[in-house]
């Protein structure tokens, strides 16, 4: 058999286009990194000055002019912990039953369509639905539950489209060497496919966290407070929360000028949560890597 004998020119040519591809790449690569870091310096230059343990423990005052924030904090951690109740199981066995149970038919497409529909609606969308279903249909009022239920809502699409595709990857042979060894389809879902699908689902599931995290237009509709300085006794209750505590403080207070440094300073501690978050999931995800590498 003959091999094809390139020009020594048009070898050449291929050589420069992808020297030169493989630069533009790395180029845009870490111009998104130096992006990241001009960012994070800029809120840590503005912020930091402010941080400290009063701030990060105490209520504010003084028209919010002075104190801390640790009700929006507090605020912001169970809203986040209230919409993965929510939204983990449902989004998890809801991309489950599409890779494993339903027949790849014109409704698991369908499915798919509306999922990949509902992630690019805007949050704002969600807020509005959240208010009209829980806070005023269902008589939740402006409450954690309200705003916990409709933050579910918006993360749901993500969780489910992860957990579909990082199980669409695993090999139907390990899924039938399961079945012929005896075991039955759920035991084959729980035991063996889950768990190796189980650090890029997580990988979605912190993704939604760090998106719950930072929206303020659904639980401006839903249960945030311009000004909750104690701390929720029920889930039922208001509460103050770090994206629109940082929206009022950023527009709307009492004293611009002097709410400007505190503006930095919570920014500065939501970015930290979700780095923590994130980090934490990087821990999980190897966790769950080495398992697989064990067994």
């Amino acid at each position: 058999m003959n091999t094809p004998v390139f020009p020594v020119g048009q070898h050449l040519r291929k050589r420069r286009s992808q020297s030169v591809a493989f630069f533009v790449f790395t180029l845009l690569s870490y111009l998104i990194v130096l992006i990241f870091f001009v960012i994070l310096g800029f809120i840590l230059y503005k912020g930091a000055s402010v941080i400290s343990w009063d701030f990060l423990t105490q209520a504010p005052e003084d028209g919010m002019t002075a104190g801390g924030i640790f009700p929006a904090i507090v605020g912001t951690l169970l809203l986040m912990l209230g919409s993965a109740v929510v939204s983990f199981p449902i989004g998890i066995m809801s991309g489950i039953y599409m890779n494993e149970y339903a027949s790849k038919g014109w409704v698991v497409k369908f499915i798919r369509l509306m999922t990949n529909n509902l992630s690019g609606v805007p949050s704002i969308v969600f807020g509005l639905f959240g208010m009209a279903l829980f806070v005023k249909y269902l008589g939740f009022g402006d409450s954690i539950l309200a705003g916990s239920l409709t933050l579910g809502l918006l993360s749901l699409p993500l969780i489910i489209r992860t957990t579909e595709e990082a199980l669409k990857d695993i090999p139907d042979g390990i899924r039938e060497g399961s079945l012929a060894l005896g075991a039955t389809k759920l035991q084959t879902i729980w035991k063996v496919v889950l768990p190796m699908g189980m650090p890029r689902i997580i990988t979605g599931l912190i993704l939604s966290l760090g998106r719950v995290s930072g929206e303020t237009a659904p639980i401006l509709f839903t249960c945030a407070a311009y000004f909750f300085p104690q701390l929720p006794t029920s889930i039922l209750d208001q509460c103050m929360a770090l994206p629109y505590h940082l929206y009022v403080i950023s527009t709307s207070g009492t004293d611009i000028e002097a709410q400007q440094p505190i503006a930095y300073g919570t920014a500065l501690v939501l970015i930290v949560i979700v780095l923590v978050i994130n980090l934490l999931a990087g821990l999980l995800r190897k966790y769950f890597e080495k398992r697989l590498k064990i067994k």
